[in-house]
């Protein structure tokens, strides 16, 4: 879209605790846990079952970025998780 902006890769970058609480207040761990991919697939019943409210599900998240579902794109005050090109058209 022209527009700038800057990349953070999670996997080699990792994500920061207060970062991913900011995340998870605006949108909830629910919507950033990524359970459908193959990173939630690989780990063990157990780690799968560990997931049940916000601090359990930010601990997996940290311990492995990929289950972070992408991409989040933060621009002012909006914060989207997936592919939503519709709302990132407005953005100035």
């Amino acid at each position: 879209q022209g527009k700038p902006y800057r990349f953070h890769d999670f996997k080699k970058e990792g994500v920061s605790l207060p970062l991913l609480q900011s995340w998870v207040g605006k949108v909830g761990w629910q919507v950033l846990l990524n359970t459908k991919g193959t990173t939630w697939r690989k780990l063990s019943e157990r780690d799968r079952a560990t997931a049940v409210d916000a601090d359990t599900a930010m601990a997996l998240m940290l311990a492995h970025p990929s289950l972070i579902k992408r991409p989040v794109v933060s621009h002012a005050d909006m914060l989207t998780v997936g592919f939503m090109p519709e709302k990132w058209q407005n953005c100035e």
